[in-house]
């Protein structure tokens, strides 16, 4: 009969941690790869309209001030300094916001998790 109560209460052990896991499981979020090619999308565009735009505006200072092609090659590198500037300013504040979110998320989860643990365990003995 003690064996019996045994592998009951390890029965039902298993049963709480495998329902603690169901619960502690973020599902996956179809939306977040979507969310991240979004994301990648725009900053190639902002790697790619900083060098035309500073090109263009090489070409407009060529063509008024009549200096060949130094206007131009200092746009190109002032739109190729402008567009990695605003890539990674980009880039930064999307991964702060992927480290909120995270933290967020970690935070209630952590919560839930270790009071009930607890309070199952508690319970048993």
């Amino acid at each position: 009969m003690a064996d019996e109560t045994r592998e009951e209460a390890l029965k039902r052990l298993d049963e709480r941690a495998a329902a603690l896991k169901a619960r502690a499981v973020r599902p996956p979020n179809p939306a977040a790869g979507e969310a991240a090619v979004g994301q990648a999308y725009r900053i190639i565009a902002e790697l790619l309209g900083g060098v035309l735009i500073g090109l263009a505006v090489g070409a407009m200072v060529d063509r008024f001030a009549g200096t060949g092609p130094w206007g131009m090659i200092g746009g190109v590198l002032l739109g190729f300094v402008l567009s990695i500037f605003l890539a990674r300013r980009t880039a930064n504040r999307l991964m702060a916001q992927a480290q909120a979110e995270q933290a967020a998320s970690a935070a209630p989860r952590q919560a839930a998790i270790v009071p009930g643990a607890k309070a199952d365990v508690e319970r048993e003995v």
